[in-house]
């Protein structure tokens, strides 16, 4: 099978939709003239011509409020943000008004939009261009929230967004754009909500997603010199999450340790832990586990930054914790 990079399925994903389908289009700072700003929309502008590829300008309440109304008008929108810390600007169009018109309007109008770029850190980019704000998205009904790990989910995942007739908040990683992964050319759809058991293992759980599960994949490694099996599921998606698959992993494992990058407070792995000790208290051979971001602004120092983050000691000693206590 051809390998291709992340952004080429990105790519891939949109232009095989808007191929499909005349109601989308793309619409972002810097999307068309200069082939965007991580050049993940490459040649869509020669290919679709400016009415369906659209440059705006720094002004992401405005352009995320046109991508609403057009959706709401029957168009299928794909905005892009150069990077999730911007959507703030964004967001009372995101959760006031495109999360909740199908409930508002009592099912008569839709809003089938995808808000997509970079989440989190991205290296030296200090304390406001590097927040994951996943579980701030996954906490309004209304929206679905997908956060890919590799080309071939990111191409499947996406192509399932822009179909969804619901708002989705797709959320990349600036750091995977050149990672390279085996993606078929015949086309495929990954279904929202299910998630993905990505390494088998017996002896501990680790429930991880987006870029965080290649720590989770390397710390795995590291243990399995051990003798120590980790089975790692990645949850794809954040909103709805797949409890079903995370649950019947540690009926099988006993233990479980939860990874991602945003603040401890109130984030993904806290939902997880919570859901997994209601389901499957039982199950548990030990108290479940999380390993997040430190609970601070992110630094600019590259010590700092990597300390802030999770990383594969971390994980590896928490899993030490779970299964030695």
């Amino acid at each position: 099978m051809r390998e291709i990079q992340f952004r080429e399925a990105i790519r891939e994903a949109m232009s095989e939709e808007m191929r499909r389908d005349d109601s989308i289009f793309l619409m972002g700072e810097e999307v068309a003239e200069y082939d965007g700003a991580y050049k993940v929309s490459q040649g869509m502008l020669a290919e679709f011509g400016p009415k369906r590829v659209i440059d705006t300008p720094i002004s992401e309440l405005g352009f995320a409020g046109i991508g609403v109304g057009a959706a709401m008008n029957g168009l299928r929108p794909i905005i892009e943000f150069m990077t999730f810390n911007f959507s703030l600007v964004a967001i009372d169009q995101i959760i006031n008004n495109a999360a909740k018109i199908r409930q508002m309007s009592g099912g008569q109008l839709s809003v089938p939009i995808v808000f997509r770029g970079p989440t989190a850190s991205a290296g030296q980019l200090a304390a406001t261009h590097s927040q994951a704000f996943e579980n701030w998205y996954a906490n309004c009904p209304g929206l679905k929230v997908v956060v890919p790990s590799t080309p071939y989910d990111a191409k499947g995942l996406l192509k399932s967004a822009i179909r969804d007739d619901d708002p989705v908040i797709f959320m990349e990683s600036e750091q995977m754009y050149g990672d390279k992964g085996e993606v078929p050319e015949e086309e495929y759809l990954i279904p929202l909500g299910k998630a993905n058991v990505v390494r088998e293992g017996t002896d501990v759980t680790i429930v991880s997603f987006g870029k965080i599960i290649k720590v989770a994949k390397a710390a795995a490694q590291e243990l399995e010199k051990d003798g120590i099996k980790c089975e790692i599921v990645d949850l794809r998606t954040v909103r709805p999450i797949d409890y079903e698959t995370v649950i019947n992993s540690v009926k099988k494992t006993n233990r479980l340790v939860c990874v991602e990058e945003s603040w401890p407070l109130g984030n993904i792995s806290t939902e997880v832990v919570f859901k997994v000790q209601r389901e499957a208290f039982d199950y548990l051979d030990a108290p479940a586990l999380r390993v997040t971001g430190a609970d601070t602004p992110m630094a600019y120092a590259p010590t700092l930054v990597e300390t802030y983050l999770p990383n594969t000691e971390r994980v590896i000693a928490a899993v030490r914790k779970v299964m030695y206590r």
